[in-house]
């Protein structure tokens, strides 16, 4: 546990899931973690999971999906790049050129991270968005997945900083 922090539960699991408004449309869900500001209480990331909805294989087309978690709203599809991004995949077939459906690839951050990470993130404030876009697909499509972590208490100046940090770097 980071210093500054006390552990408040066990380790939670949280469900969600975001579904394309239309085909290749930039789509974002807002899911609270109801976090109660008034205990200073945070939300202790250990590991995410993303599923995505396959791309269409359509011949000739290379098509791809994209979905990504971030602890403040984004107005694009965020990459690792970003500072408040916790999680990214994405998946892929390339078909350009191709007289059949193509090949899929599939690329994304590291789900469970590495061992040696005490933790892969922190939500100061009591929601976490996630997004899904995709391109050149014929239908829209979505992604579900998991946030693992805990809750915990922050001291004061502690919890100022992380909401601001959060904040601010959105």
């Amino acid at each position: 546990m980071p210093k500054g922090l006390k552990e408040t539960s066990s380790l939670i699991s949280i469900g969600f899931g975001v579904s394309e408004t239309a085909a290749n449309t930039f789509t974002q869900a807002e899911i609270d973690l109801q976090l109660n500001p008034l205990d200073n209480e945070v939300f202790v990331v250990y590991a995410v999971d993303l599923d995505l909805g396959a791309p269409d294989a359509i011949a000739g087309t290379s098509t791809v999906m994209r979905g990504a978690l971030t602890t403040t709203s984004q107005t694009a599809m965020p990459t690792l790049a970003d500072s408040n991004t916790l999680a990214v995949k994405q998946e892929q077939i390339r078909a350009g050129g191709f007289v059949d459906g193509g090949v899929g690839f599939t690329s994304g951050s590291n789900e469970s991270p590495a061992s040696q990470l005490e933790y892969i993130g922190i939500i100061a404030t009591s929601q976490f968005f996630v997004q899904v876009e995709g391109t050149n697909n014929g239908i829209a499509h979505s992604m579900q997945g998991k946030l693992y972590g805990v809750r915990a208490r922050a001291d004061s100046s502690v919890y100022a900083a992380l909401v601001q940090s959060e904040v601010l770097s959105a």
